[in-house]
Parts: structure tokens; C-alpha cells; sequence
């Protein structure tokens, strides 16, 4: 059978609801409004990294923290209490408490600032177009920026404010972790992710969220033949994944992810 069609036949039978058990997506599906969601669902993302049995009950403390509130317990500084300043204390393998409170005052200032990540993004992505005629005066583009340049804007405003780690400090490496935050907001009609950027960034930009298990997969399935997990990488495997799925390349991760499982 072809590679195209395996992909294809993967991608249908592994995005379902079920997907989302054991997996971080999981906790943008247990609170309510748009905020909320995206909010955990950027923690959810930048805590996932390791073994999913030691970092989902860390995501679950936040959840349990913020009583479903996660938006206005970052805001409001509510996580003080909860993650105090203590670079003594681990709160998750490299991260102590000291990383995380600073990582969440970073959020926290984003959220004053802009209101939500989202208004972040699309602000971010507008900036990109003032001053350019060429892409303002194409609605298609004010109203659907790139993926690379949101996660670009991501990574400059973290380390800006002496965030590293945990963002990374631009996008030499994948960035895996952000590319599978901005899938989860951006593909819509998903029983997995949510759609709630769908008119901020076009899903046919998204960049495939790519670490060493993917990377092997795409390798073995002749997809790519980089070996090194770097945004390079990334992106030439995305442009491969959309030559299957033009309309929406990171169908993708779930065919991967299925051809993993299946391939063990």
C-alpha cells in the first residue's frame, strides 16, 4: 500500500475523542471558556516534555490550583500562593519553583497586557503586515497569519523577559511543544483540538510538532531524511504532510502517531 494512503487511513482512525486520554489535550477539554482553554492548554503544552505518567499529574496540580479557573489564576496572581518563588524546591525534572513562578509572572504580564494569548498572537501576526502593502491589503493574510511567525513571537516575548527553558529562545530547534499548542487552537471541526484561532492563523501554515519519535517515523516512512529534530526539519516534513493533506497538513501528527503505534 502506498505511504499516502497509510497516512490516510491512520489520520482517520486515531483523531478521535478517545485520543485525548492520557494525552495533554486532555485538560483543555475539563474547563470552560475560550481563556481558560487557552491557557491551560499553553501550560498543558509546556509542561509536556519526559514521561507522560510524571508530568500529567503536575498539569493536573495546576487544574486543581485554579478550580478550573486557570485564566484568572494566572492573572490575578493567584499562583503565588500555590508555586511560590523557591529555587530550592523541583516542581517538574529541570524545573523548579523558581522557573515556573517566573514563567507564569511572563503569562501573567501577557495576559495584563493583551488580555489573552490569543489577542497576543493576532496581535503579533498584525504587526507583521503594518507598513507592508503587499499583506495589508490581503484580508486572507491579516486575518490568517503563519504559524512560524506566532511562534516566533511566542519564543521573542519569552526570552525577553529572561524565559528560557521552558519556551525556547527562538526557533532554531522544533519547538515542538508550541507547534502542538498552536494545533490544538487552530484546527477546528477536531474532536481534539479546539479551533479557537482558526480566523487568526491558516491551519494549512501549521508546523507539525516534531520530536525524535517523529522524526524516526517520517525517516523510516521516507518522508524526510533529516535526523535532527530542528525547526528545518519540521517544516520540510510539514510541506511534505501537505502534498496528503493540502486542506489540513497536520492531519498528520495523528497518522504519524498511528503509524508509531502500529509499527511498534
Amino acid at each position: 500500500m502506498l505511504t499516502e494512503e497509510i497516512l490516510r487511513q491512520y489520520a482517520d482512525k486515531y483523531e478521535t475523542k478517545e485520543f485525548i486520554n492520557g494525552d495533554p489535550s486532555w485538560f483543555m477539554h475539563q474547563v470552560n471558556g475560550k481563556e481558560n482553554q487557552e491557557t491551560i492548554a499553553f501550560i498543558a503544552s509546556c509542561l509536556s516534555y519526559g514521561n507522560r505518567k510524571q508530568f500529567m499529574p503536575k498539569i493536573q496540580n495546576i487544574l486543581d490550583y485554579s478550580e478550573g479557573n486557570v485564566y484568572k489564576w494566572v492573572k490575578s496572581g493567584e499562583f503565588e500562593i500555590d508555586i511560590p518563588d523557591n529555587r530550592n524546591k523541583c516542581y517538574y525534572r529541570l524545573y523548579t519553583y523558581h522557573t515556573m513562578n517566573a514563567f507564569l509572572h511572563t503569562l501573567q504580564n501577557m495576559l495584563l497586557q493583551y488580555g489573552s494569548i490569543g489577542e497576543f498572537v493576532k496581535n503579533s501576526i498584525s504587526s507583521l503586515n503594518d507598513g507592508n502593502p503587499s499583506k495589508s491589503d490581503n484580508k486572507d493574510n491579516i486575518m490568517h497569519g503563519k504559524c512560524i511567525d506566532a511562534v516566533a513571537a511566542i519564543c521573542q516575548y519569552f526570552a525577553a523577559n529572561g524565559i528560557e527553558g521552558i519556551i525556547p529562545k527562538n526557533t532554531t530547534s522544533s519547538c515542538k511543544r508550541i507547534c502542538m499548542f498552536l494545533r490544538w487552537m487552530v484546527r477546528s471541526g477536531s474532536p481534539v483540538d479546539l479551533g479557537l484561532w482558526k480566523d487568526i492563523i491558516d491551519l494549512r501554515t501549521l508546523i507539525i510538532p516534531m520530536d525524535t519519535h517523529v522524526m524516526q517515523q517520517a525517516v523510516k516512512l521516507g518522508l524526510l531524511k533529516n535526523k535532527t529534530a530542528s525547526m528545518s526539519a519540521a517544516r520540510q516534513l510539514s510541506a511534505r504532510m501537505a502534498e496528503i493533506f493540502p486542506e489540513d497538513p497536520m492531519k498528520a501528527d495523528f497518522a504519524l502517531f498511528g503509524y508509531g503505534i502500529n509499527n511498534k
